[in-house]
């Protein structure tokens, strides 16, 4: 089988630079993926990617002039519907083969089968007996197949908002991304006649739109696309080896720079960055010392946000006052592009100052009063009275956690944390929420707990996130979030398949995490009626039940993430599931640990059984009689539990559940034994109570570290 390399790329304008890479993934992707489906690609077949600013592209490798015909086999209808009794083809059948030429010739010539590759045939039996056709589907050409592999990725990019523009001839219209101005299709050296976007293609490009050597830019073959483009075209094709380039100049200007600075680290921003130049040049630019006084994390995002620049940062993490370009232009002499970004970001920095300086003028405490006037939610007030719901709520966990010390500044934590949102540095840079209401506290002359709670309140922001640093953080972090859920879920704004608009199950799993990895005593139960409690009347739906299920099924993916399977995660949530959550990682590893002890499967399965039992009797005791016991096995389980259940229970109150649960495990042979003797539904009704309150006093003691029945395969 002959095959050639196969070469593709659309030229267009300029496209969204953060979407850069994944629009240049999806095309390449569907393509070749389409390619493999029409047999036109081998199990070596290649691909690699290619995406810049002005083109998306694929190159493919070992790819087919002509796919292999393939054997196919389709039902046609059930016997008795193709045939009369008298084996004449039915009006049904006929019409079924008219949109087929050889059904139709097999149908006419019937009941002749014939030795070619066509052939009628039946199989089944019964009702079930239909009729076949088997035949011989002939294999795309490269021209066909490319064709339709082509129009499949251009239709199936991931556009959320497409142009419309018109053709040449002034009167067609053609929706894309934004305007194609060329076409290449190379198998091997050969031009590809395909049409797309009102395009036919052929072997010539564009290059650099500046610096290219040579326009437009032709192309031999298929192979070589990348090193043509670079040399003739001044452009570097492929996403990664331009990523990877703006990576080495970046690091190789910071060492220019000296004094050990490095460019900060930011893969969205290196992304973008990428999406935006065809051949980077990485350039050294300042600004003025003065404006280092301005907190780093505002000059950083406005370098970031607005220009696309890679603030330098000295090996202390302290912003210096250089930071690097990276330019589309090479030019000879680089004072002017440096000078001209240097004169750029000043106005941006002089306005970051200025609204530093000005919102310093006023303290936090007096900009309470102005949330009354910003809305939170149509349905649920203004920020004013979401604070008052969050500090009710802080107050009261800190109460619980550290006593009046705590709840005080938790309640001043909470009351000041959402004050930013009226300072002009906020207004103008939301991303900076909570880290400048910190720097307005500290200013205020605010206990540093309180101005780090201020911040860290948003906190996790992201999975993997950090825990906010201090004590009064994690409570004024409880309560917001805690706060967001219940009005959410009262309103009834729920999370639906993928769409989170108010990012609640990031919310529920930073609950999830700071019960868990910070330990605190809070039952959850109670944190989620207090959280309901603190709307004011008729305000919201009761909607408890709904978020402690939310909660518990984010609970059981934080547990599955650290590595724990289901049948562990069920057993050790079902005996805290609205309890003390932060006890599970320890439940957890005495879980896995009993589960590896060879008692362990025989007590799970009993364990099992024991639940279904006492499922179908109700108000069963937990009493037995040791004057009622008469079985020998029933009387050795009883002493058995009466020599191991105290001394797991004392395991168990001294939180070693890992010990309690290997305790429990010498009651393998007495349960055994009393399951094969003894009948549990005795007929007398005092011996079968006593029999029961025996099993519920097993079960009880067995459960207090986690459900070992869910162990039970």
């Amino acid at each position: 089988m002959t095959t050639k390399n196969l070469l593709v790329e659309l030229f267009v304008e300029e496209l969204p630079p953060k979407a850069l890479k994944k629009l240049g993934e999806a095309f390449a992707g569907v393509l070749f993926d389409q390619l493999k489906a029409q047999g036109l690609t081998v199990a070596e077949s290649v691909l690699s990617v290619f995406a810049s600013p002005r083109r998306l592209a694929a190159h493919v490798t070992s790819v087919c002039k002509q796919a292999p015909d393939k054997p196919l086999v389709t039902k046609l209808m059930s016997k008795s519907a193709a045939f009369d009794v008298d084996g004449t083809p039915t009006q049904a059948l006929l019409k079924k083969a008219a949109s087929n030429p050889r059904c139709v010739a097999l149908v006419a010539q019937w009941p002749i089968v014939g030795d070619g590759p066509d052939q009628l045939y039946f199989e089944g039996e019964g009702k079930a007996e239909a009729l076949f056709m088997r035949s011989i589907a002939s294999g795309f050409d490269i021209r066909a197949g490319l064709q339709r592999a082509l129009l499949h990725a251009i239709e199936n990019l991931p556009i959320p908002k497409v142009m419309t523009y018109q053709l040449a001839d002034g009167w067609s219209d053609v929706k894309f991304v934004r305007p194609a101005h060329g076409l290449v299709a190379l198998h091997g050296s050969e031009v590809v006649n395909v049409q797309a976007l009102g395009l036919t293609a052929g072997n010539s490009t564009h290059g650099h739109r500046f610096e290219a050597a040579v326009d437009p830019v032709i192309l031999q073959d298929a192979d070589s696309y990348a090193a043509t483009l670079r040399k003739d075209g001044a452009v570097i094709a492929s996403f990664a080896d331009r990523k990877a380039e703006i990576e080495k100049q970046l690091a190789a200007a910071a060492a220019r720079v000296g004094g050990g600075v490095k460019a900060i680290d930011d893969d969205a921003l290196l992304d973008e960055v990428t999406g935006l130049v065809e051949r980077p040049n990485v350039l050294v630019c300042e600004f003025e010392k003065e404006f280092l006084g301005v907190p780093q994390e505002c000059l950083i995002l406005t370098m970031k946000a607005n220009q696309k620049y890679f603030p330098l940062l000295e090996a202390s993490g302290k912003l210096s006052n250089k930071f690097l370009v990276v330019s589309n232009i090479s030019p000879a002499d680089a004072s002017a592009v440096i000078g001209g970004n240097e004169r750029v970001v000043r106005p941006r920095l002089a306005d970051a100052k200025f609204f530093f300086d000005q919102d310093r003028k006023k303290t936090l405490a007096s900009r309470v009063a102005g949330l009354d006037k910003v809305v939170y939610h149509n349905k649920l007030g203004s920020q004013g009275e979401r604070v008052a719901r969050v500090r009710a709520i802080a107050k009261a966990i800190g109460q619980q956690l550290g006593g009046d010390a705590l709840a005080l500044q938790a309640d001043q934590a909470a009351q000041l944390a959402k004050t930013d949102l009226v300072t002009d540095m906020v207004g103008e840079f939301p991303e900076l929420q909570g880290t400048m209401g910190r720097y307005y506290a500290l200013n205020d002359g605010l206990a540093v707990d309180v101005a780090d709670a201020i911040e860290d309140h948003y906190k996790p922001r992201f999975a993997g996130d950090e825990l906010p640093r201090n004590q009064v953080g994690v409570v004024v972090a409880l309560a917001d979030k805690l706060e967001t859920l219940a009005g959410m879920f009262g309103i009834g704004n729920l999370p639906t398949g993928d769409k989170d608009p108010f990012a609640l199950r990031r919310h529920a799993l930073g609950v999830v995490r700071m019960l868990i990895e910070r330990e605190l005593p809070l039952q959850f139960h109670e944190l989620t009626r207090l959280a309901f409690g603190v709307f004011s009347g008729g305000l919201l739906q009761d909607k408890a039940v709904e978020l402690d299920e939310f909660l518990i099924e984010r609970l059981k993916g934080y547990l599955r993430d650290d590595g724990y399977s289901v049948p562990e995660v069920d057993a050790a949530i079902y005996a805290q599931k609205l309890g003390l959550w932060s006890t599970l990682p320890r439940r957890l590893a005495a879980v896995r640990a009993f589960a590896a002890l060879p008692e362990a499967p025989a007590l799970a399965a009993a364990n099992k059984r024991i639940s279904n039992i006492l499922k179908k009797v109700d108000g069963v005791d937990a009493h037995v009689s040791e004057l009622l016991l008469q079985e020998p096995a029933e009387k050795a389980l009883y002493a058995a539990m009466q020599q191991v259940a105290p001394q797991a229970s004392a395991q168990f109150d001294a939180g070693d559940y890992a010990a309690s649960l290997q305790t429990l495990a010498a009651l393998r042979e007495p349960v055994d034994a009393f399951f094969e003797s003894v009948m549990v539904n005795a007929e007398q009704a005092d011996l079968r109570l006593n029999r029961l309150g025996l099993l519920k006093s097993l079960h009880e003691a067995m459960n207090r570290v986690a459900d070992l029945s869910k162990l039970a395969s």
